[in-house]
């Protein structure tokens, strides 16, 4: 069995780094609104920062687990999002605005419903 109180505190962790990005993200209409000004560059480096705590935490959680959690919750493609996070640390000049329009606006409201939903099983 696992440590579920460190599981929900890095679950905890990574809804507010999915609840940073999508206010973040709220302003951006366009995969260009990242990159056509100052701002938009802040938001992007930003939005990525999170992305990679995102990624790392998931790893975290799935060494804890055993790798047994998350697999529960089979309606997110965890070793993708957990990808992202080795995609911009290590390819960081390589990032695609384009790919991390779309992981805000299609992947990470989804995600953020899971998490919301194991913390409260979890919980419960």
């Amino acid at each position: 069995m696992y440590d579920k109180s460190l599981i929900l505190d890095i679950l905890k962790q990574i809804k507010n780094s999915l609840e940073i990005i999508l206010k973040r993200f709220s302003a951006i209409k366009k995969p260009d609104d990242f990159t056509n000004s100052n701002e938009g560059l802040e938001k992007l480096d930003s939005i990525c920062m999170q992305l990679i705590a995102i990624g790392e935490s998931l790893k975290q959680i799935d060494k804890i687990s055993g790798k047994e959690l998350l697999k529960k919750y089979s309606e997110i493609e965890w070793d993708k999002a957990k990808r992202i996070r080795d995609v911009i640390a290590h390819h960081y000049f390589d990032v695609d605005e384009e790919v991390v329009f779309t992981v805000c606006k299609v992947h990470l409201p989804l995600i953020h419903k899971v998490v919301e939903k194991i913390i409260k099983d979890l919980e419960g």
